[in-house]
């Protein structure tokens, strides 16, 4: 009976551990899957996730003519056409890529995804994703953000505006609580 009950015991420790796997709480590369992630933890414990083959990750947008940098303004600068379609497949394609398990583990967090749009073509060139180290979302496995880049990069792209087309990538990110 004592090692019965030592068992049980034992099998809830180890589900508990399991449940609590942070994935993210350092700086390093993950090789999987023929892909290659990259989480960079940051002094505050924020952390980039993002394919290592990303070019954009640590670039601003510029403008291609000149080379000057780009910022947005307060009163804002058109980038794309009329958006009505993005913003509920985006949503779409991040609720899809998590099970009911890990919603119920992130509800009431979000994080954020970042688009790094080709100035050339509007389609989705790249994805990065952030969140808090101690956020639910570091106990994700990396194939979850893996599916929404891939998603992302497939179904999800937009019309340019004349400005939009001048620069050398637009920058596109939201939040999001996966539901």
């Amino acid at each position: 009976m004592k090692t019965l009950i030592l068992a049980i015991s034992t099998l809830f420790c180890v589900a508990y551990l399991h449940a609590q796997t942070n994935y993210y709480a350092t700086t390093k590369t993950f090789n999987q899957d023929g892909y290659i992630y990259q989480c960079d933890v940051r002094a505050s414990g924020f952390v980039t996730l993002y394919n290592k083959s990303n070019k954009w990750i640590k670039v601003y947008p510029v403008y291609k003519s000149t080379g000057e940098s780009f910022a947005q303004t307060d009163a804002g600068i058109e980038l794309f056409e009329d958006d009505n379609w993005t913003r509920s497949k985006r949503f779409s394609i991040v609720n899809a890529a998590f099970s009911d398990s890990e919603k119920q583990k992130v509800k009431g967090h979000d994080f954020n995804i970042i688009m790094y749009i080709n100035s050339s073509t509007g389609r989705v060139d790249e994805v990065s994703f952030e969140f808090h180290k101690s956020d639910p979302f570091a106990a994700i496995p990396i194939s979850v953000y893996r599916k929404i880049e891939i998603e992302l990069k497939k179904d999800i792209w937009f019309t340019l505006t004349a400005e939009g087309k001048m620069l050398s990538y637009i920058f596109y990110w939201w939040a999001q609580e996966p539901k």
